[in-house]
């Protein structure tokens, strides 16, 4: 009998292993399924699909913002464990100080778990407002834990809201979901973020690193023309640096 016992336990355990292998495996599978220029041209329409909505991201808030990260239709699969993947892009103000037009789109990727009861799985667009040099520099350094490198809050909505609280105006990111249609504040503590090297090189024809992008050594591609064209129409200037 105890014996019995024994082996349901374990395979009742190697049945949960084999479930989370799975679920990893399609999120994998499926992220890298899809091309550097769709998740460009993705995140162009995100950006655009916002900036149509009377309760999207505050307009003051975009106008102080360094760099803006969009991560398209992000994987969220999971059976008794969540987990999360997700690839997209990161555009910044150029120049040293951040403060130029929009500059050619930095591959980024981001992942995140949960342990939790998950049966099933959703696809979510994340926005996150990158709202100093600090914060915008650490992500493109390399992989950045969101709540431990960079201080991140979940943002206000709405055109003309402004962040209300301590910690909301003193996070150097405010993140963002939109889900069928339904956008709001959302914390992405603990998420891991940072340039996609390989989607990088598959984009600008060879290896580049973020910072060799945000520098101007390269040139945009016809993919992100729709992004820049409405990051610049929402937020043509910096006015965090105005005012100073």
């Amino acid at each position: 009998m105890l014996h019995k016992k024994i082996y349901l336990r374990l395979a009742s355990f190697h049945g949960l292993c084999s479930l989370i292998v799975a679920a990893m495996s399609l999120i994998a599978l499926s992220a890298r399924a899809e091309e550097p220029s769709d998740r460009v041209t993705a995140a162009g329409q995100v950006f655009k699909e916002l900036s149509s909505k009377s309760s999207g991201i505050p307009t003051n808030l975009l106008n102080k913002a360094s760099c803006v990260i969009i991560l398209p239709s992000v994987k969220k699969a999971g059976f008794i464990v969540g987990a999360q993947y997700g690839k997209g892009v990161m555009n910044c103000r150029s120049g040293a100080d951040f403060n130029g037009p929009w500059s050619a789109p930095i591959m980024m990727q981001s992942s995140g778990g949960s342990i939790g009861l998950q049966i099933g799985g959703a696809e979510t667009d994340f926005v996150i407002l990158v709202m100093n040099d600090e914060g915008a520099r650490a992500v493109m350094k390399g992989r950045a834990k969101l709540g431990a490198d960079a201080t991140v809050a979940a943002g206000p909505v709405g055109r003309a809201a402004e962040a209300s609280t301590t910690a909301t105006m003193q996070a150097q990111m405010l993140s963002y979901s939109m889900s069928k249609g339904v956008f709001g504040g959302v914390s992405l503590s603990g998420t891991s973020l940072g340039p996609d090297d390989g989607s990088n090189k598959t984009l600008y024809g060879k290896e580049i690193t973020a910072q060799e992008i945000f520098s101007g050594s390269v040139q945009a591609p016809a993919s992100a023309e729709t992004l820049i064209a409405e990051l610049q129409k929402a937020s043509p200037n910096n006015l965090a640096k105005k005012e100073k």
